[in-house]
């Protein structure tokens, strides 16, 4: 039951966002974050203020900084038009970022001033005119050029239009295209185009396929066309290819990355595949066993042929591709035992087994802990795993080789390092379909970002290992579906990272421990269909899930179940004291806290009627670290009970 004092602290916090987000003060001019100090910034070689709430109009001094070579605006909502001196040659911007804003204005004729630049991001400009292109040829040095998501003049993609011959990538995904731009034949130096989810009508040109640099290219439909001999890495992921995978990619020695993922390919796996550095073929309708063709210092990193109809057993020459570290076979028909072997790959960290017919125990022969050196994503769901989980399962999962990474935790961790690229430029990044809080998403970047176990769906059983409280970087833990007995492991309460749980549908018994109401990032807990008994712990992120999560325990008692828990027992002195220091706390802040609110709102009125708005914003941060403290004092120092974590920084801007 909510207090009338924690009610008065979400009352406080409601009124303290209001107060903030209300205010002009929430979105932020680039004046206003150094008041009249842009142009004295004389020395600043490179700026980052992406994705921000940056409004209006940029100013013309920031763009012609002297020392500056690197500008990042991405992500606010600049407007308007800005202007360029004409004697900005001498500006040094190499790099500029402005991207995912709101220009109405016409920027390209001062950014076609800005002679210097190499690389050019305007993706994303919310512009209601097309883009005339017109504007490049005086850009000489541009090798990088993002215009996605943005509408291109027709007339500005004929060969007609001259272009920076230097140029390497060319970005125009989501541009409206209707016809291919026969303005690549004259770039003779492009070595990547996307030319994605457009509405490119007809056959590619032969004169595209003999562009002499060209390594990497994004588009189409219908059957593969013949690469080029020189190509490096051909990503042509979410169109409508069709047919098999051609035998002409065998010759292609340059190849290293083949991502040619959700199409319609049909037919077996090319065994020539087998020195790429980056292999991905998921979601698509290939038949056949995996190939057995991996050999000795091979170079493989990634390997994802999930979502197809392969059968037969992994291939054993895996043990060759050192340099793995991704691999997934999920959602086919692979009948197999559980690979222990694959603990040899020193770099192995992602392993997705799951739904197909896999089978057996998940307890090495030798009785040891499973010990994947590098593992933290293990998803083996939907198979027919069998026995039982040692206690010592979970032992020496030791990521980064037991580097302590910034919160303390050695196990279950993960690594910085997560895409593939070429040149400097980004090619690749993996992607899983992740079942998280009881959804399925598709997830990017899950080298850096994530760390979970699914074992769910297969007859598992015997106690939880309590050293699963030793992978204290786990973010995602699911056993459900299985037939786990005994009770739930205290040690739980140790994964301070652990923000979804589900132990649903097994056998377990006792009560939810006290423990799961220190994890505070918990956000969907399903302990339904057991056998617990006992009180629901009152933790803010216990009580807060929904009734379903805990429905099937017959024993379970308190909210959100109906069934209330009956006692007589006489509360302990403890809990009469801090009811009594309740009351007198909420008596003490009912006092001062009505003039208190009345003298901020006036106060915030008169600051922002006289004062710099960066005065308004100190007075918000004074607002939320007032609430912050207040709720620290109310549930105490280290359970901070009922304070949802908030970014005041991130509230004020």
């Amino acid at each position: 039951m909510t207090t009338m004092l924690e009610s008065l602290v979400r009352f406080h916090f409601l009124t303290l966002l209001l107060l903030c987000y209300v205010s002009p003060s929430s979105l932020l001019r680039i004046d206003d974050l150094v008041p009249g100090q842009v142009q004295n910034l004389t020395n600043l070689y490179d700026i980052e203020l992406a994705y921000n709430l940056f409004i209006g109009t940029i100013p013309s001094s920031l763009l012609t900084m002297p020392s500056l070579e690197y500008l990042d605006l991405r992500g606010n909502n600049f407007a308007g038009s800005f202007e360029v001196p004409n004697s900005s040659n001498s500006s040094r911007l190499q790099v500029l970022f402005l991207g995912d804003n709101h220009f109405e204005g016409k920027i390209l004729e001062p950014i076609s001033k800005l002679t210097n630049l190499i690389r050019l991001d305007l993706s994303s400009l919310n512009t209601s005119y097309p883009i005339d292109l017109t504007f490049l040829p005086s850009l000489k040095s541009l090798f990088s050029l993002d215009l996605s998501g943005n509408s291109i003049s027709p007339a500005s993609l004929s060969s007609n239009t001259s272009i920076s011959l230097s140029m390497g990538f060319l970005l125009l995904s989501h541009c409206n295209i209707t016809e291919f731009p026969s303005i690549l034949k004259t770039l003779q130096d492009l070595q990547h185009i996307d030319l994605s989810n457009n509405g490119i009508k007809g056959k590619v040109p032969a004169w595209f396929w003999e562009l002499p640099r060209l390594s990497s290219v994004d588009f189409f439909k219908g059957a593969l066309p013949n690469l080029p001999l020189s190509i490096v890495s051909f990503s042509a992921w979410g169109n409508s290819f069709t047919g098999n995978i051609p035998l002409s990619l065998c010759s292609r020695n340059s190849l290293m990355v083949l991502d040619i993922s959700d199409n319609s390919f049909t037919g077996s796996v090319p065994s020539c595949l087998s020195n790429l550095t980056l292999l991905v073929l998921r979601k698509n309708s290939l038949k056949g066993s995996l190939p057995d063709m991996f050999n000795t210092g091979s170079s493989l990193r990634t390997l994802d042929v999930g979502y197809n109809q392969l059968h037969g057993t992994l291939p054993r020459s895996l043990l060759n591709c050192s340099s793995l570290k991704f691999l997934n076979i999920e959602n086919n028909k692979i009948e197999d035992a559980f690979p222990f072997w694959l603990k040899a790959l020193p770099n192995l960290q992602v392993l997705i087994l799951r739904s197909n017919k896999l089978y057996g125990p998940l307890s090495p022969p030798d009785q040891g802990p499973l010990a994947f050196p590098q593992l933290h994503i293990f998803l083996i769901s939907d198979n027919n795993f069998t026995g039982r989980l040692l206690g010592n399962y979970f032992v020496n999962w030791k990521a980064s080789s037991l580097q302590v990474s910034e919160d303390g935790s050695i196990y279950m961790g993960y690594e910085e390092d997560t895409s593939f690229s070429i040149n400097g430029y980004y090619i690749y990044q993996d992607v899983i379909d992740l079942r998280y809080k009881g959804l399925v998403m598709e997830q990017a970047k899950v080298l850096s970002s994530y760390a979970t176990i699914d074992f769910s769906g297969n007859k598992l059983e015997g106690e939880i290992p309590e050293s699963i409280g030793l992978l204290k970087a786990l973010i995602a833990l699911n056993l459900s579906n299985n037939a786990f007995t005994g009770h739930i492991p205290l040690s739980l309460g140790n994964i301070t990272q652990l923000a979804s749980l589900d132990l649903s549908r097994n056998h377990l018994s006792g009560t939810i421990p006290n423990e799961l109401k220190a994890l505070t990032f918990l956000a969907f807990l399903n302990v339904s269909h057991n056998q617990l008994t006992g009180e629901i712990p009152r933790g803010t992120q216990i009580t807060g899930q929904s009734k379903s999560s805990f429905q099937g325990n017959a024993g379970l008692c308190g909210f959100p179940l109906q069934e209330s828990c009956a006692s007589t027992s006489v509360p302990p002195l403890q809990d009469v004291n801090q009811e009594e220091g309740e009351v007198l706390s909420w008596k003490a802040m009912a006092i001062g806290y009505a003039p208190g609110l009345l003298f901020g709102l006036a106060l915030g009125q008169v600051i922002a009627s006289y004062k710099p708005k960066w005065l308004l914003k100190l007075c918000c941060f004074g607002f939320l670290t007032s609430y912050w403290n207040l709720c620290r004092a109310i549930y105490g120092l280290k359970q901070q009970k009922g304070c949802q974590y908030i970014s005041v920084l991130k509230i004020c801007h």
